[in-house]
């Protein structure tokens, strides 16, 4: 999963080695959160217009977790 979300958050970046990921430990609920952490530089490519982008991040990203029965959160740090 980490693998995933570092790979396309890496393609939309301009400086892919500013690109950081911080994974919790599921909480009491099963849900893992993903803290990801980009350069300010590149916050806008990550998020979008209107969070479009960052909405379809998580969407992926819970798709994904679906097909391996977990639960998952992405936050932009």
């Amino acid at each position: 999963m980490e693998e995933l979300l570092m790979s396309i958050t890496k393609g939309l970046v301009d400086n892919p080695d500013g690109v950081s990921i911080d994974v919790d430990e599921p909480n009491e609920e099963g849900v893992t959160v993903y803290h990801l952490h980009v350069a300010p530089d590149d916050m806008g490519r990550v998020i979008g217009k209107q969070g479009r982008i960052a909405k379809a991040i998580r969407t992926v990203m819970r798709a994904a977790a679906t097909r391996s029965n977990t639960r998952i959160a992405v936050e932009i740090d």
